[in-house]
């Protein structure tokens, strides 16, 4: 399926910016209004799950439905991130 068919009025669009010791992610809707502000976290289980509890929060305050996280495949500094979001039932997009 094509992302952009996935993405809808009720969908959370979380973008990452992956590196080596540390991400930044930024949340926003389809029409690219942004919520909250961005965060940076360790690209570790403990970073993983701040990251979680932080995209999840924005989404039950917003009144999202569905969330996906799109980030660039930064050599294999991502799969750690990618798998884990999966695991937490969320669509990974890279």
């Amino acid at each position: 399926m094509n992302i952009l068919n996935q993405i809808t009025s009720s969908t959370l669009i979380i973008g990452v910016d992956i590196a080596k010791f540390k991400h930044v992610a930024r949340a926003q809707d389809y029409r690219g209004v942004e919520f909250g502000k961005a965060i940076t976290f360790e690209n570790d289980r403990e970073g993983f799950e701040l990251f979680v509890s932080w995209f999840r929060k924005i989404a039950t305050e917003q009144g999202f439905q569905d969330v996906i996280v799109g980030m660039e495949t930064t050599d294999h500094y991502w799969l750690n991130l990618a798998h884990f979001v999966k695991e937490q039932h969320v669509t990974p997009i890279s």
